[in-house]
């Protein structure tokens, strides 16, 4: 069913989609990790979690914000 609603649904909208999930993703990690959501936003973007939710081949947009915050906050905690 998902494959194809994903083969149908335009590019733009798909884009949308992952834009909305990356204000929530941004707005629960801000409040988790106290850090302001404009500081964290290309922090979280330029990151490989960031750059994974953007390639649509990946499929990670079809997860929740929580899913995306916690492999965020694992890939940072790796990198310390």
């Amino acid at each position: 069913m998902y494959m194809d609603i994903e083969k149908t649904l335009p590019k733009e909208k798909k884009n949308n989609a992952i834009d909305m999930l990356v204000t929530l993703i941004v707005g629960e990690l801000s409040e988790e990790m106290g850090i302001d959501p404009d500081t964290l936003l290309p922090k979280f973007l330029s990151s490989k979690t960031g750059e994974l939710l953007y390639d649509e081949d990946s499929k990670l947009w079809w997860n929740g914000p929580s899913y995306i915050a916690d492999m965020y906050k694992k890939e940072v905690a790796m990198l310390k």
